[in-house]
């Protein structure tokens, strides 16, 4: 497990870096500050920009990168399958047990959803499953597991980059709270750690079929 921090310093170091801001504002500041800062901040650059980015936390993005890993090995397909399945089952269950109020919810309930400047085009969700950020925990675990198959200096950085965009969208686009991003990111990147060491203990071999590829087997074929 030790080998997975050493191997990929540009990913963890960003994260840790992120992750200790996000722990100083949930000590310092009161729940749904930085909300309200982005309200009163908003820019025409800065929606479009996080509208775009959330989007990158989504089904898609699994998708782009299954299909892109049957052309490299059919293992890192799968393992971005069983990423996406993981962070969707823990998700659900932890959003259940904890049942925290959405943004939308909370500031209604204080009487100060009028202060509150949405984003043009997006709904705000006002039930209870706030808590963990289901987007920023899928970014943390696909973009994490990405940055692991591949630990270069350059790939860790777009991918620990990407991440940290959705997450703090989440915040942007008054769907979650710090608290949510923060801990959701903390559990995407522990659910990439445990699933890229349980996939190392299965030693790679040429001639098992989830070692393969679409051009290896088109190569096949072809003898």
């Amino acid at each position: 497990m030790l080998k997975i921090f050493k191997d990929n310093l540009f990913f963890f170091i960003p994260f840790l870096i992120f992750i200790t801001i996000g722990f100083i504002l949930l000590f310092t500041t009161q729940q749904g500050v930085a909300i309200l800062f982005f309200s009163d901040n908003r820019t025409v650059f800065g929606d479009l920009f996080f509208k775009i980015g959330t989007k990158l936390g989504e089904d898609f993005a699994y998708a782009f990168f299954i299909i892109l890993f049957l052309f490299i090995r059919f293992r890192y397909a799968i393992l971005v399958l069983l990423t996406g399945s993981v962070v969707t089952i823990v998700s659900y269950i932890l959003k259940e047990f904890f049942r925290h109020p959405r943004p939308k919810t909370f500031f209604s309930e204080k009487a100060l959803l009028d202060e509150i400047n949405v984003v043009d085009g997006i709904s705000l969700l006002s039930v209870y499953t706030s808590f963990p950020s289901g987007h920023t925990m899928s970014a943390f675990a696909l973009y994490g597991i990405v940055a692991f198959i591949f630990p270069k200096k350059h790939i860790g950085l777009l991918m620990i980059s990407l991440a940290i965009v959705i997450g703090i969208s989440r915040i942007y686009l008054v769907q979650h709270f710090t608290k949510d991003v923060i801990f959701g990111a903390i559990l995407g990147v522990l659910i990439a750690m445990a699933l890229f060491y349980a996939n190392s203990l299965l030693k790679t071999d040429a001639r098992q079929w989830f070692d393969q590829s679409i051009p290896n087997l088109r190569r096949k074929n072809t003898v």
